[in-house]
């Protein structure tokens, strides 16, 4: 793969089978000729962050790949995974089959309407940090600072290992 980019992406899903959904999303990661799965994180069993009250628990994790891609170019990717497993964008942080963020490529830093690098928010998240720092602990989230330093400083209070129920 010539001049490959190292990107992270943050899985989630609450809504029909999870793991069942982020397992197949890995394998439709995979499946991409332009994307290789470098490595991802175990399954995390998380309370929901915002969105309306009384969702169902999500299954989380991270993974790492390498693509020659441009991150718009990945987004669009996971864009069309998540469609493909039914994802409907109609409440934002509501139930989903499935949802991919592009968490960091690189180093790069972009703050546009429509792609922020590296994520805004996942440097305060327990369902992105501890299983990023499961894969990449001294990747530096340009601007917030080392993924190990931010997990260990996190409120882990609602997160565990996904038990396969």
């Amino acid at each position: 793969m010539a001049s490959a980019h190292v990107a992270w992406i943050g899985l989630g899903s609450n809504l029909e089978s999870p793991a069942a959904q982020l397992a197949s999303a890995l394998e439709a990661l995979a499946r991409c000729d332009a994307i290789r799965v470098l490595a991802a994180s175990s399954f995390y069993r998380t309370v929901p962050v915002g969105g309306p009250p009384g969702q169902p628990m999500f299954c989380n994790a991270c993974a790492a790949v390498a693509t020659p891609l441009s991150a718009r170019a990945l987004l669009a990717v996971m864009h069309g995974i998540e469609r493909a497993h039914g994802r409907i964008r109609d409440v934002r942080w509501g139930p989903r089959t499935l949802d991919l963020d592009l968490l960091a490529v690189d180093a790069l830093r972009c703050d546009e309407p429509t792609l922020q690098l590296p994520h805004p928010r996942a440097f305060e998240r327990a369902f992105v940090l501890v299983p990023l720092a499961e894969i990449a602990p001294a990747l530096v989230l340009a601007g917030y600072g080392r993924v190990a330093d931010l997990a260990a400083a996190i409120d882990r209070q609602g997160i565990e290992r996904w038990d396969g129920a």
